[in-house]
């Protein structure tokens, strides 16, 4: 079973730097498929959707030490990480 790990992702339309911790499942090294929902997309503006792999990197918020997403990862890379776990 895959592990689960909590993110942050950025809330976009804010005005000023605002994170949303979702729940991701670990893929390899520091990517990271996001799991958790939008339940009010009319209301906040995920910078990333459900279901995306993000690589993530560890950053100060004022929640302390957090894995933030950054970037989505390649979905070649990806599919070749899905590739290599079946193999």
């Amino acid at each position: 079973m895959a592990e689960t790990h909590k993110i942050y992702i950025s809330l976009l339309d804010e005005g000023s730097p605002c994170w949303r911790p979702v729940d991701a499942e670990f893929v390899r090294d520091d990517h990271y498929k996001i799991k958790s929902v939008n339940s009010a997309p009319e209301d906040e503006h995920w910078q990333f959707a459900t279901g995306t792999v993000v690589r993530c990197e560890e950053m100060s918020l004022s929640e302390g030490k957090a894995l933030v997403a950054v970037e989505e990862v390649d979905k070649v890379k990806h599919i070749t990480y899905e590739s290599n776990e079946k193999a």
